[in-house]
């Protein structure tokens, strides 16, 4: 019989994973989202699709990637291990990098639209004031996609609190260490547990509905001080 810390352990560890994965994959994803929308270059099309391409295919085939190109036998493993003096495969830090490539396409997607929004006169007319790129950026960009951000963000996460497939093939599924509430319900049905499974799964559900609560809150405000500007 499973103890309170045996069932608080996945939850903290997904937790963690999902917050640190959201933050990473939100800064990536708005950096590649700005640079995209604002360029115009040969193969853009196909640069795109690759960009996309994690939220298509299998969690399990993307896991098979990630184990290949940092796994022990590559040289991005071996740099990675040279350097931390460990291999990331099968520990915490897999788990995030999991999360990071499986979440990035939501989070592309949405900033890319938020930043097609943008209307380009304003920043233009920033920039004509003697606003370099930057302040441009920091200044009007950001806060006229602040409600993008926002569900960028919370879209990362709950991606990231989700995953399975990739995380399994490259995390594992260690107890106290890599084990995410995915992994343990799994574990907990194979093993006939099924009250255990019963509690993650409530976890899992009662995190989502808060996350849902909060982005549905996000765009009644928005609608809201949209509304009240067009007035």
């Amino acid at each position: 019989m499973m103890n309170g810390h045996d069932f608080w352990s996945p939850v903290r560890i997904s937790l963690q994973v999902s917050l640190l994965s959201g933050i990473v994959v939100l800064i990536l994803g708005v950096a590649a989202a700005r640079w995209m929308s604002k360029r115009k270059f040969k193969g853009k099309i196909m640069l795109e699709t690759a960009l996309l391409l994690p939220l298509v295919l299998p969690p399990t085939v993307v896991g098979f990637l990630l184990l290949v190109v940092l796994g022990r036998k590559s040289w991005v493993g071996q740099a990675i291990e040279w350097l931390f003096n460990a291999p990331v495969i099968f520990s915490w830090w897999a788990a995030v990098i999991a999360s990071v490539v499986v979440s990035f396409p939501l989070v592309y997607q949405t900033m890319k639209n938020g930043f097609a929004t943008v209307d380009p006169e304003i920043e233009n007319a920033a920039r004509a004031s003697g606003a370099n790129e930057w302040q441009v950026f920091r200044y009007i960009t950001l806060p006229m996609t602040f409600h993008s951000l926002g569900t960028a963000f919370i879209l990362g996460f709950a991606r990231g609190l989700g995953e399975f497939g990739a995380t399994l093939m490259i995390a594992g599924n260690i107890p106290g260490k890599t084990q995410t509430i995915p992994t343990a319900i799994y574990v907990a049905v194979d093993a006939g547990n099924m009250g255990m499974a019963w509690a993650w799964t409530g976890a899992i559900i009662i995190i989502s509905f808060l996350m849902l609560l909060l982005t549905g809150s996000r765009n009644t405000v928005h609608e809201a001080s949209s509304a009240v500007k067009a007035k």
